[in-house]
């Protein structure tokens, strides 16, 4: 017997191929849009608006897909991070961020990553499969918080853009009036730099942009992230100098702060050249340690002067809070503790 193709994640014109599929008509592919992505239900048997014996034909192909996640660690601070399966012995993170006046999810797109980059967990664990949008809209439809969140973040496990066509399923769900309905204000994609995948995000969304940078250097940066000799950050900066983001779009600069490497005001100002002429802001993000990597978390107080050197100079800088710390909180540690758990 086949198995069952899942409803959830799919866009109104795959809803209308399935219900063509079923015999039905039409309009029937804006009800079943409606009973999962607004009423959220778990089962086809419960679209009672649509005949029962419709229902009975479509349960015999498909089934709704919504998964609960198979663990979960709550951080002192609040912070909890999930655990989402993600087909046979696979496993992904979400983490959920409340703060006084947001909640905000962190949501993964794909079982490992390609990437490699030094200070990344996820990375270690090499790639497996890119997420289908079943598996990413998953992490957010079955999240026991999701009534409570006001925004998503693409910047758990994997490389949003290297995932483009399964990513834009899941944009398109989420801002859509048939879908979520949600403003593309309320949704940010990090990426490193994927060169076709980040034009495709700019030409065709309107949601908020983050870019993991990390050096102003392109030695140094290739030193932490290989991929910087395919997608230089000089290349990625100026096919974002192309764009409009002075309106409702942002563009943010993630920048993690490295003990002695890359935490100097000699790199403040060449960040600073870097950044010239583009409305932005730089999110200074503290380094959480993982395993059989030597590099160290930066003393606040460079930071401080870090963050200082940059507002001075006209470009928005923030120390990111760290949330989570005490419960793996880098990308990839508990998926991994998870993969290595099976495999014992």
């Amino acid at each position: 017997m086949s198995e069952k193709r899942r409803l959830l994640g799919m866009t109104l014109e795959e809803l209308k191929e399935v219900a063509a599929e079923a015999g039905l008509p039409g309009y029937a592919a804006k009800q079943i849009a409606d009973w999962l992505y607004k009423k959220k239900v778990a089962s086809i048997s419960a679209m009672t608006n649509i005949a029962s014996s419709k229902r009975a034909l479509l349960e015999e192909h498909f089934e709704v897909g919504a998964v609960p996640p198979s663990e979960y660690m709550k951080s002192e601070d609040g912070t909890i991070k999930y655990l989402f399966p993600a087909g046979p012995g696979n496993f992904v993170e979400s983490v959920f961020i409340p703060t006084e006046d947001r909640a905000t999810l962190c949501v993964s797109s794909q079982v490992g990553c390609k990437m490699n980059c030094l200070f990344c967990m996820t990375g270690k664990q090499g790639f497996t499969k890119n997420l289908t949008a079943n598996e990413i809209l998953n992490q957010i439809q079955s999240l026991p918080e999701t009534e409570q969140l006001t925004n998503v973040v693409f910047m758990g496990m994997g490389e949003p853009l290297d995932n483009v066509n399964e990513l834009f399923k899941v944009l398109e769900i989420l801002t859509a009036s048939y879908g979520y309905g949600w403003s593309p204000k309320r949704i940010t994609v990090s990426t490193i730099g994927v060169a076709k995948g980040l034009k495709r995000f700019l030409d065709e969304s309107e949601c908020h942009l983050a870019v993991s940078l990390h050096s102003p250097y392109p030695d140094e940066r290739l030193s932490l992230m290989p991929i910087e000799k395919a997608f230089p950050a000089r290349c990625i900066i100026e096919t974002i100098k192309q764009y409009d983001f002075t309106h409702q779009r942002r563009v943010s600069f993630e920048y993690i702060v490295f003990k002695d490497l890359n935490d100097n005001l000699q790199h403040a100002k060449a960040l600073i050249c870097l950044l010239n002429g583009i409305p932005c802001r730089v999110n200074l993000i503290r380094f959480h340690a993982i395993p059989d990597v030597s590099l160290q978390s930066s003393d606040i107080k460079k930071m401080e002067a870090f963050r200082d050197a940059l507002n001075e100079a006209g470009i928005v800088c923030t120390i990111r809070a760290s949330r989570g710390e005490d419960i793996f909180a880098a990308c990839g540690m508990l998926s991994t503790a998870k993969k290595q758990q099976i495999g014992s």
